[in-house]
């Protein structure tokens, strides 16, 4: 506990950048001890306030009028505060309607500026260090300039006041979530007045069972509204911790509902992007690897030039694991669902790790070397917010229910996605069979235009055989053991040339010493110190390679 509180202050004294990774982490039940993620908690709304003759002295130079003139009952004590502002309960003078007054922390946007600069650097630092092994090529300058933009947006209290009224309108027809009203007359820069709707964080389990609310149910909504926003619509929630999603019954059925704050870090994804991932999402319920592969080159994940056949097989085993995951979840869930809920999934032990990665080399390592060397994925920057909300997602789903699983739930939402695409508004397992029939009959249409092409086809195959009799035609075929053996080769040859250098200007180095030329002898010492570091250098870089390729094929 020690430790924790420590680790809660030294964030608090970094600033608002780093309360912002201490919230990412506050929701991570599955992967933190309960000490953490009761200090780390603390950093959603009970980050220590500033005072409030300044929150006042702000809100009157945002406003242009004394702070009696617009609010009573103004409550000195701030109702929360978290890592860039804090709220105040008052009501307006005007109406008599009881508020929430939200005051941005002074001095913020330089705050910023210094931290920012200094994780500009170290994202620079990545770039240049990324050994990007997995095969996916991070731009991780990009990643930091579209994290410093939500940051930056986050500190303008009109932008957060316009992005709560697009957010309400496109959730308009739907009863279970709650967008609180905002007050444009008393908003600026860096003051904003909403409606007061008080409710239970997300992650309050005693709480929400007190309130007569099923947690599943709530937490399977916070994924599916979060899929809506992502897959529909294409604006969403950047930072949808406990903090900013709570829950109370003010739906007409008061089952609960879902009431979301704070709209300072919105995402907005590219219409290409957003139907590239509708297309994935459609391809991982169908378990079609080919559509998968096209869908994630749409989005800009997956670029041409690498082996595709390779992605393809990978996709492949993936999609069948992944079926299998959910399938055998669900299936524990029926026969006993207190007994499986009742606690976290156990983690692997090392066998069963050991046991489990020798399963996927054995499928596809070969597959993951000609990946991990291509390099043909790309990680755009706009998903960046995208991934880190449906992590927190996942830890606030986790709170509520140990065997929480995103993907499980997905799949039901990739049904009504289906359902919703379709004008007929037919059963998911007819749309799904519509799909299917669809399929085919694109089939049997390219099936009849083959047999009319097909005398056109074989002349030109006979063309293509006669050029390769001829010699006028080469195939390549990629020996993948020997680029790897090549590799090999040239590290290797490398390392003895660096080396051989290296003993040449030591000997040097001795002669000049012997003969009293102590400054020469120096100079040479030095350029074989050098080289010998860079021979080092390249003896790491090929046992790296020798331990890499014995992994993939099983050895390791």
């Amino acid at each position: 506990e020690a430790l924790a509180k420590w680790l809660r202050l030294g964030l608090l004294r970094l600033g608002p950048t780093f309360i912002k990774i201490g919230q990412q982490f506050s929701t991570r039940v599955d992967v933190l001890s309960k000490p953490f993620i009761r200090e780390l908690e603390k950093l959603q709304d009970r980050v220590p306030p500033f005072p409030t003759p300044m929150a006042k002295q702000i809100i009157e130079e945002e406003l242009g009028k004394p702070i009696d003139e617009v609010y009573t009952d103004f409550q000195d004590e701030a109702l929360a505060a978290a890592s860039l502002g804090q709220v105040h309960l008052a009501k307006l003078k005007a109406t008599g309607e009881q508020v929430i007054v939200k005051v941005q922390r002074p001095g913020l946007k330089e705050i910023f500026d210094i931290d920012l600069k200094n994780l500009r650097v170290i994202a620079q630092w990545l770039q240049k260090v990324d050994p990007k092994t997995d095969g996916a090529a991070r731009d991780w300058v990009a990643i930091f300039d579209e994290t410093a933009r939500c940051l930056y947006d986050e500190v303008d209290y009109q932008n957060e006041a316009n992005n709560a009224k697009d957010f309400a309108a496109q959730f308009a027809g739907t009863d279970w979530i709650k967008v609180p009203r905002v007050y444009d007359q008393y908003t600026r820069k860096r003051t904003m007045c909403m409606e007061y709707a008080p409710a239970t964080k997300i992650n309050d389990l005693e709480a929400i069972k007190k309130m007569g609310v099923d947690p599943d149910r709530m937490a399977r909504l916070a994924v599916e509204s979060y899929l809506m926003q992502v897959l529909r619509y294409g604006f969403f929630h950047a930072d949808p911790h406990p903090g900013n999603v709570a829950v109370d019954k003010g739906d007409a059925e008061g089952k609960g509902r879902l009431v979301i704050y704070d709209y300072g870090m919105m995402g907005r994804i590219d219409p290409k992007v957003r139907s590239g991932f509708l297309d994935l999402f459609y391809a991982v319920f169908e378990k079609n690897s080919d559509s998968a592969v096209k869908a994630l080159g749409k989005m800009g994940v997956l670029v041409d030039g690498g082996d595709m056949t390779a992605v393809k097989r990978t996709a492949d085993f993936f999609l069948g694991s992944f079926d299998n995951r959910v399938e055998e979840q669900q299936k524990q869930r029926t026969e006993n669902k207190e007994e499986y809920e009742a606690e976290f999934k156990q983690q692997r032990t090392k066998e069963e790790k050991k046991a489990r990665r020798k399963q996927i080399l054995s499928n596809i390592g070969e597959d993951l070397l000609v990946v991990s060397k291509d390099q043909p994925f790309r990680f755009p920057a706009e998903l960046t917010f995208v991934v880190r909300a449906f992590s927190v997602l996942d830890g606030i789903g986790k709170s509520l229910n140990k065997k929480f699983d995103i993907g499980e739930i997905s799949a039901p939402y990739a049904r009504n996605l289906l359902i919703d695409d379709n004008p007929s508004a037919l059963p998911p397992q007819v749309v799904a069979r519509q799909r299917d029939w669809e399929r085919r009959f694109d089939r049997q249409n390219k099936a009849i235009v083959n047999l009319f092409k097909g005398p056109d086809a074989i002349e030109e195959i006979a063309d293509v055989v006669r050029a390769i009799e001829r010699g006028r035609l080469k195939i390549r075929v990629r020996a993948l053991e020997a680029e790897r053996a090549l590799e090999r080769v040239q590290v290797m040859q490398g390392l003895m040339l660096k080396m051989m250098v290296a003993c040449a200007a030591c000997n040097v180095g001795v002669v000049l010493y012997v003969s009293g030329m102590l400054l020469q002898a120096k100079g040479v010492f030095g350029v074989a110190g050098l080289f010998a570091m860079q021979a080092l250098v390249a003896q790491m870089k090929l046992g790296k390679l020798i331990k890499k390729e014995a992994q993939y094929a099983g050895a390791a």
